[in-house]
């Protein structure tokens, strides 16, 4: 398997991972607030996408420098 294809995985599989538990952050820290399960899941589902469009954006930033 080719080293690109390889370190494509590795860094979808570390943003999603990275991205997973600010979820599960922010939704302690909502429901520690005193929020609702419906709110707290909100809270979690918007900074999953948040944090996974970071990530996408940072991932394609440093690939740019290597090619």
């Amino acid at each position: 398997m080719p080293i690109s294809v390889v370190l494509t995985l590795v860094s979808l599989l570390a943003a999603v991972a990275l991205s997973a538990l600010v979820a599960v952050g922010a939704a302690l820290l909502a429901r520690a607030d005193g929020a609702s399960a419906a709110t707290c899941v909100t809270r979690a589902g918007i900074a999953f996408g948040a944090t996974l469009t970071l990530m996408a954006v940072v991932t394609a930033s440093v690939a740019g420098l290597f090619t």
